[in-house]
């Protein structure tokens, strides 16, 4: 073979690897990000928001745990709707959007069950509270017993509409067994949710107020003048429950279950709620 033909034969090689080199390296770089993007998005949690219909007595602790929960599941934005009981139920039986009901009494619950609106298998009492009455923290006024709100120095007491709050319902039920619920209604000022009774109170809109003894708990504003006997209303119990057409069951069911966790019933615990087991 002449020099000619050994040069060019030589040019004809190394040009092949050049071409095969650049091709499997841009091959390589093609491939290799597209599977990557890939890989990432199939492993990647899609953000997921929960929509949870909550008593407005439970704002405090709920709070609480939220930020704790999304800490742990960063995927996951819990939004709270705080409320009256049965105005959420109300919510919920319309259509408006909610994946878990927590509610501070058993009759709403019950509606929504009877109505095939919360999924059965996923739905318990989680809390139990015991309520109280309330006045302003400097007040001079000493209750020792419910018929002082009798009294002509107790000119307002405010409590929860009790057909749509259920610390309203026990409370009525309260002075319906010491006969005074007819003999108070000039004095009772009907309220939209606990959380309102608490606020006429700490501002002294009104001498005295039934709310949960967790609600006493979280305010620096009144003290408990007396705290009701069991027997005197319904077992004040706290059921959760899943909504049937959530959109999120999985996110769901998980949050549900964390409620139940010693995690989560010892921020309960510290706001005053008991477990359900222990409560009356």
């Amino acid at each position: 073979m002449d020099l000619p033909a050994l040069l060019l034969g030589l040019i004809l090689i190394l040009s092949a690897c050049s071409s095969t080199t650049t091709t499997s390296s841009t091959d390589s770089a093609n491939g290799s990000t597209p599977s990557s993007e890939t890989n990432a998005t199939a492993t990647s949690e899609s953000p997921v928001q929960l929509t949870i219909s909550a008593a407005a007595s439970l704002t405090d602790s709920l709070q609480e745990i939220q930020t704790l929960y999304q800490q742990q599941h960063p995927n996951v934005n819990l939004t709270f709707n705080f409320a009256a009981s049965g105005t959420l139920q109300k919510q919920i039986e319309q259509g408006a959007p909610a994946d878990l009901f927590f509610s501070a009494g058993s009759k709403q619950m019950d509606a929504l069950l009877s109505a095939n609106l919360i999924d059965k298998t996923h739905e318990k009492d989680l809390l139990a509270n015991d309520l109280v009455l309330i006045v302003p923290k400097d007040s001079a006024l000493t209750l020792s017993s419910l018929q002082d709100l009798t009294r002509d120095n107790i000119k307002k007491l405010a409590v929860g509409t009790p057909e749509s709050v259920p610390a309203g319902m026990y409370a009525k039920q309260t002075l319906e067994s010491s006969g005074l619920w007819d003999k108070l209604q000039s004095k009772i000022v009907l309220t939209k949710d606990v959380k309102q009774v608490l606020s006429y109170v700490e501002t002294g809109n009104a001498e005295a107020g039934f709310v949960y003894k967790t609600d006493a708990m979280d305010s620096d504003k009144v003290q408990v003048a007396l705290t009701t006997t069991a027997d005197s209303h319904d077992p004040i119990l706290y059921p959760a429950g899943i909504v049937s057409d959530t959109t999120h069951p999985e996110e769901a069911a998980a949050f549900y279950d964390y409620l139940q966790t010693d995690e989560a019933q010892a921020i309960f615990v510290k706001h005053g709620f008991m477990k359900a087991s222990a409560g009356s």
